[in-house]
């Protein structure tokens, strides 16, 4: 085993769950912090509409990477539960037919994207003083969407063996790069050109790209036991049975962020009817809302790493010990970050806006009403991750549809005649409430133990 990769089997559940987690929140903590530092320089010296432009085409790349979401899950749960079977020859075919597959499908997103990109904003209602700032920024988006899909899907196989450390410092590379080149192709520093909006979506193209080559030559060199070599190049067909547990397992998975996405899309279409200051007000909010998510989405991906290799190994009493510490670092954590938050939120609201701006009352009075809520959708997020790593799919998607589509979108549609624009800021908690109470039905009661991702060969189980 090397130094970068943990047994998730062994050993103490808390602080195996810590350690691995950790270098995941960091990565997850340099994403939010690289697109907040983004919006500092365009909210800042592009004005306003700019960084409407940027909330619109976020939510966007938001969801262009819910697609990918669920199936480099997929990917990483059966990595997982093959290393932890010990069967390395089922891990190299994880990887060589996810790697095929994420290439095809990436490619053909990025082409569509580029084309109907205009027709995307028209759909979501993009304020016109925003629009062209939008379509020069997800256009570029669009084009770097293969490097971000292999980016990602490499992250995941990653973490599936146990290994947390090596994706965050190539993170760090990436976030840093993009720091860097951000001013410098907005405003066109030395011999770069002055590419205003469409700068900063091509310094995350820059960054993006140059860390994939660099980890990939990294793990190269260090003899990284899933990288193929030139005599393994037929691991890259792909195979029958995992293709379809990546599709049929990860679809699902997939879907579930596509739920929260596209609620937020429609969820923006809202707030932008009340106008670019709100709109604006809601983005800054949502920078927050990003990092009070990140210790239950770092808890999530190492409980489903944990449980997947855990279930491989036939080691079945550990799976519950694992959820029950996730919830309580969830609990722990997310609760005193949403605290800090909450007490110094007009100075952290200040790094994105004048204090003396509309946009600032309006941000604070979100900010308040809504991020108490995460601290329970961080237990759905850790019970979610617990169930999906046995192979159990269908009953989250289920939850967040009902949670997301059925009640929150209604009620601040609905509620809107009633209480204007609270409804919107309200229809938060009140999902978040929802989700966890049949998340929690579900654990107690549901048949996720009995579920099963694909077996070895061409035999699978479609057990949900």
């Amino acid at each position: 085993m090397s130094r970068s990769r943990m047994n998730l089997t062994t050993g103490p559940v808390g602080r195996t769950l810590f350690l691995f987690s950790l270098p995941v929140l960091g990565s997850n903590v340099l994403q939010s912090l690289n697109a907040s530092i983004n919006s500092m320089w365009v909210g800042h010296y592009l004005g306003e509409a700019a960084l409407t432009a940027t909330s619109n085409a976020n939510i966007v790349l938001f969801f262009l990477l819910g697609v990918v979401f669920g199936l480099s899950m997929a990917n990483t749960i059966l990595v997982g539960q093959a290393v932890g079977a010990r069967n390395m020859d089922q891990a190299r075919r994880v990887v060589g037919t996810s790697a095929t597959f994420f290439v095809i499908v990436s490619v053909l997103l990025a082409l569509a994207g580029v084309i109907l990109t205009p027709h995307i904003l028209d759909a979501m209602g993009t304020p016109a003083d925003a629009r062209p700032y939008a379509v020069a920024y997800l256009r570029v988006i669009f084009i770097a969407v293969p490097f971000m899909y292999l980016y990602n899907v490499m992250m995941m196989t990653l973490r599936g063996t146990g290994d947390s450390r090596t994706p965050f410092w190539f993170m760090l590379f990436s976030v840093v790069t993009d720091i860097i080149l951000n001013p410098v192709l907005i405003f066109g520093w030395g011999p770069f050109p002055k590419l205003g909006i469409a700068g900063s979506a091509t310094a995350t193209l820059i960054a993006q790209s140059t860390s994939l080559i660099a980890m990939m030559w990294f793990l190269k060199r260090r003899k990284y036991f899933l990288l193929l070599g030139r005599h393994e190049l037929h691991y890259l067909k792909p195979d029958p049975a995992i293709l379809r547990s990546l599709i049929f397992k990860g679809l699902p998975m997939g879907l579930q962020m596509l739920v929260i996405s596209s609620s937020a899309i429609v969820m923006i279409s809202l707030v932008n009817a009340h106008g670019s200051t709100v709109t604006a007000a809601y983005g800054v909010a949502s920078q927050l809302w990003n990092y009070i998510q990140m210790p239950a989405l770092a808890l999530g991906a190492g409980v489903s790493s944990m449980v997947a290799q855990n279930v491989g190994a036939g080691l079945w009493d550990r799976v519950s010990r694992i959820t029950r510490v996730g919830v309580m670092f969830n609990f722990l954590m997310t609760g005193a970050l949403v605290g800090l938050l909450l007490l110094l939120d007009r100075v952290v609201l200040g790094l994105f806006l004048p204090d003396d701006a509309n946009a600032m009352s309006i941000a604070r009075h979100i900010d308040w009403t809504v991020s108490w809520s995460f601290i329970l959708f961080g237990v759905t997020i850790v019970l979610f991750a617990t169930v999906r790593a046995t192979g159990a799919v269908v009953a989250p998607l289920v939850i967040l549809v009902i949670s997301m589509w059925l009640t929150r979108l209604p009620f601040a549609s609905l509620m809107s005649t009633h209480m204007g624009q609270e409804a919107i800021w309200w229809s938060f908690p009140v999902g978040s409430v929802v989700s966890l109470t049949l998340a929690l039905l579900y654990y107690r009661f549901g048949g996720w133990r009995q579920a099963r991702m694909v077996a070895s060969g061409a035999a699978a189980v479609a057990a949900k």
